[in-house]
């Protein structure tokens, strides 16, 4: 085994498909961020709330009032940088950490494709981009057609996870059985042209996207991997993604899920791809810089290697840990983030707290407009690690304007893919003794009802 993986991390491979990948992965993070910028999200997510929810362990990151700006106007150089392939290194560093950083102001806007490019940018710090059909490349005079496998191939591996456990994640009785939340989802989108009145309000549809999208996460790793259902496989990206984002508003993700998907196809087809970028770019040509047909090697391949193994498989392991907490994990969401469980539920919650003095007993409810956004409030009523960072924020708030012996309690109720709301928090404990942590919440109530599955 020891020999194998030894000959296997020495097998080398075209460079090609990670220069393109690095171009499409710069190209398409540029556009998200000034398309961020253009419909003026910065400001409304993150310089006009009172108040932003944190990620545990991480609430020393906040915005950085007008000087957020600045930070997505360097996540914006880098990711230029990274598609030119200029001080890749510095480039891919700069943007994972400002991306990420990014990403940590506000739990409230958390998406599970922001969390995949963080990973991902984590990922390209330790990969040689920039090796070939880059500026780097063209300065120093010289590029290599040789990296080793393993270095696209863990690109590969992280992509075959996200699928995977996408299609995992809907082995559940809602999803198959019911068709939740595609059922409340579908029928809204009555008005898109030629399908939305003959189609999303028909329950065959709802089972048939639910059933096809299962099979769809499962399949597409190994149809992509297999080189002759490759071209029908990427075919099937294409119409998968493109037919999500005309169904529903989730940005850029479809766009990035297909350019990444590109670097499963053999080196001649990037080639192709390049060879566009060269007839415009006529400095990229092959004799201005010199080709090192020796393979690309690491000068601290000792390092490198050992922190890519972890980092998969940490990836492979993480989404796993909710399988230690009790209860239904829709109804708890703990260990619900950053598994890969894209779309699967539709919650509705309200939340209604209420401040006590406990020697004196009085009390009064609090406003949640008075100190939440309407998209902040919204999320904050279904998960209970925002109710519980909410609640000490009130508790702190009314503490500092001299209220004594608080007390903070709170009046929730949640709906559950299409069920009847039902009591989400104990309405008798004292939330702002409770501590967040990785421990389960026993303060969440039981779900009168059961999702079987994964």
């Amino acid at each position: 085994m020891l020999e194998k993986t030894k000959t296997y991390l020495n097998e080398t491979t075209n460079t090609a498909p990670l220069a393109v990948f690095r171009i499409g992965f710069g190209i398409l993070m540029l556009i998200s961020i000034i398309r961020f910028w253009s419909y003026g999200w910065i400001e409304k997510l993150y310089l006009e709330p009172k108040f932003h929810f944190s990620f545990y362990g991480f609430e020393w990151v906040k915005p950085i009032g007008n000087f957020t700006y600045l930070l997505f106007v360097i996540c914006a150089l880098a990711a230029f940088f990274i598609l030119i392939g200029f001080k890749y290194r510095v480039a891919i560093i700069s943007f994972f950490i400002s991306f990420t950083y990014i990403e940590l102001m506000d739990k409230t806007t958390y998406l599970n494709h922001y969390y995949f490019i963080s990973v991902l940018s984590f990922l390209m710090c330790f990969l040689p981009a920039n090796a070939y059909f880059s500026v780097d490349a063209l300065l120093k005079k010289k590029q290599y057609q040789q990296i080793p496998r393993w270095t696209i191939d863990s690109v590969k591996l992280l992509l075959a996870i996200v699928y995977f456990y996408a299609g995992l994640a809907k082995l559940n009785s809602d999803w198959l059985f019911k068709a939740m939340p595609l059922k409340i989802w579908l029928p809204s989108k009555y008005d898109i042209p030629f399908i939305g009145e003959t189609l999303m309000h028909k329950e065959w549809f709802h089972f048939a996207m639910s059933w096809s999208g299962m099979l769809y996460d499962l399949a597409i790793p190994f149809l992509l991997l297999y080189k002759k259902t490759r071209t029908l496989a990427f075919v099937l990206v294409v119409v998968f993604h493109v037919f999500t984002r005309v169904l529903f508003p989730i940005g850029m993700f479809p766009y990035i899920m297909i350019v990444s998907t590109l670097i499963f196809f053999d080196a001649h087809v990037h080639e192709k791809i390049l060879n566009v970028f060269r007839k415009g770019l006529p400095f990229f040509k092959s004799r201005n810089v010199i080709i090192k047909s020796e393979v690309y090697t690491f000068a601290n391949r000792k390092i490198v290697v050992p922190v890519v193994i972890l980092f998969l498989a940490v990836q492979l392991v993480f989404p796993w840990r909710y399988l230690v907490y009790p209860n239904e994990l829709f109804w708890t969401e703990e260990g619900y983030r950053f598994s890969w469980r894209v779309m699967l539920m539709e919650k509705a919650g309200y939340a209604n707290f209420k401040i006590v003095n406990k020697e004196t007993k009085d009390f009064f409810y609090v406003d949640n407009t008075d100190f939440l956004t309407a998209f902040q409030e919204k999320q904050m009523s279904f998960q209970p690690d925002f109710i519980l960072e909410y609640a000490h924020y009130l508790g702190d708030h009314f503490k500092s304007q001299g209220h004594q012996n608080i007390q903070v309690f709170v009046n929730c109720h949640v709906a559950l893919n299409g069920r009847l709301s039902q009591p989400y928090i104990n309405p008798e404990t004292d939330l702002y003794k409770e501590k967040e942590s990785f421990k389960h919440k026993n303060w969440i109530l039981p779900f009168h009802d059961e999702i079987k599955g994964l």
